[in-house]
């Protein structure tokens, strides 16, 4: 086994592979690459994922992107320490809820940060950033509404390892943008469930690496 891994830092789909492999407590190298010099669009990097984008993993001669491949790989080829759970309908809970975070909750966050964070010529209209605040709060009521024990399926799966990245850069964004008031966005079961996150083992050494600065 030789993995090595793929991760541009602040990506929430490179954070949820790099918080499985450290669940499935999988050696790898760590391949860390910048998201702002163009080095996803190096031709060496576009032999590896095509799209320039992160993350990719490869494993001996194989490679694979797209986050929810990656992690459905590791978990066949690696089943011990288990990201899915052995229910049958909990397994398809776990899916669906990590399908809807990148396709529900995703593209609302990204377009508040592309109003804020990412521009470099000051925020956008404040009209457009209240409309991003109303529909990201009502994707985060989604998922505050979906949460009714300690993590989304009972016990800890691939949904939590989705989910919480993109709760986390809700955060970020909140420190940064402080009057934007997304924090407030979070309800008491989301934060309880982030809390829990931040306590295991191996939470500090995945936080990215720009933000410990």
């Amino acid at each position: 086994m030789s993995i090595k891994f793929y991760y541009g830092s602040g990506s929430p789909f490179s954070w949820n592979v790099w918080l499985v492999l450290e669940h499935k407590q999988l050696p790898y190298e760590f391949k860390l690459l910048s998201l702002q010099n163009g080095e996803l669009k190096q031709p060496d990097y576009l032999a590896i994922n095509p799209h320039g984008k992160v993350p990719a993993l490869s494993d001996d001669d194989f490679t694979l992107w797209e986050a929810s491949a990656i992690v459905e790989y590791l978990e066949e080829r690696y089943p011990e320490h288990p990201v899915f759970p052995s229910n049958l309908k909990d397994r398809a809970i776990s899916r669906r809820l990590s399908a809807e975070a990148n396709s529900y909750l995703y593209p609302v966050l990204r377009k508040l940060m592309e109003l804020t964070l990412f521009r470099a010529d000051g925020d956008g209209e404040p009209a457009d950033i209240a409309v991003a605040l109303t529909n990201l709060g009502h994707q985060l009521n989604y998922f505050e509404n979906a949460l009714d024990d300690d993590y989304f399926v009972g016990t800890m799966s691939v949904a939590d390892f989705t989910i919480y990245p993109l709760l986390a850069l809700v955060r970020r964004l909140h420190e940064r943008r402080p009057q934007l008031g997304a924090d407030n966005l979070i309800g008491s079961n989301l934060a309880g469930f982030m809390d829990r996150i931040e306590q295991l083992p191996y939470f500090i050494k995945t936080t990215p690496p720009h933000w410990k600065g």
